[in-house]
């Protein structure tokens, strides 16, 4: 269930990247994170009524969980024009829980550890954004676009294929791709100068995060 979610995680980050880039229209963009939300939060629930109260279990789903609800209060922002303020302090929370996860698996998954730390700085930037309206949008762009397929896709597809990445030398490479994801970010958000961004991109309300 977990690498099936890294999956769908994946996809939101890249639609929601794309959606800041005014490459995809706000409402499909909230339509698709309402989809992929409510499927995360479904598959939790119902690891959650199964695990007969096992704290291991629940743990491995509480990040889960969070990215769900993410994706689906972004949805709900885009397509009802809530407003984004509250989900940038949400947001901020996310990532502070990020950061726990990331110090609790330096020893027993130390590549599970730099995602959990990217993740924890992609949920920042979408705090600095939508909270305390940062005018880092292209660069928070960019920087869903990068990890999107980097940091959940490709870890998830090893897992479903039982080679989940362990071990030093995977380690070194998990984070060098988390550096190149927020260097590469400032790099290409440069390459567009100073030019604003579409306006239906402007709002954090049709374009934001999403996560992993």
């Amino acid at each position: 269930m977990a690498y099936i979610c890294l999956v769908l995680s994946g996809a939101a980050l890249l639609i929601n990247g794309l959606t800041l880039l005014g490459r995809v229209p706000g409402r499909d963009s909230g339509v698709f994170n309402v989809l992929i939300g409510g499927v995360q939060l479904v598959l939790c629930t119902a690891v959650a009524v199964t695990a007969e109260g096992s704290l291991s279990v629940l743990l491995s789903i509480a990040g889960t969980f969070l990215f769900g609800l993410t994706y689906l209060y972004v949805g709900l922002d885009a397509l009802a024009g809530l407003g984004s303020t509250g989900l940038g302090w949400f947001c901020g929370l996310v990532a502070a829980i990020a950061v726990v996860f990331a110090v609790t698996n330096v020893t027993a998954d130390p590549v599970l550890a730099v995602l959990w730390a990217t993740w924890a700085g992609l949920w920042t930037l979408f705090f600095l954004l939508l909270a305390l309206g940062r005018d880092i949008g292209r660069y928070t762009a960019w920087a869903l676009v990068l990890a999107s397929q980097t940091t959940t896709t490709v870890p998830a597809l090893l897992g479903l294929a039982g080679r989940w990445p362990a071990g030093p030398a995977w380690t070194a490479g998990a984070a060098l791709v988390a550096v190149l994801v927020f260097v590469g970010a400032a790099l290409l958000s440069r390459r567009g100068g100073r030019r604003a961004l579409p306006a239906a991109a402007q709002s954090p309300v049709v374009a934001p995060t999403a996560a992993a």
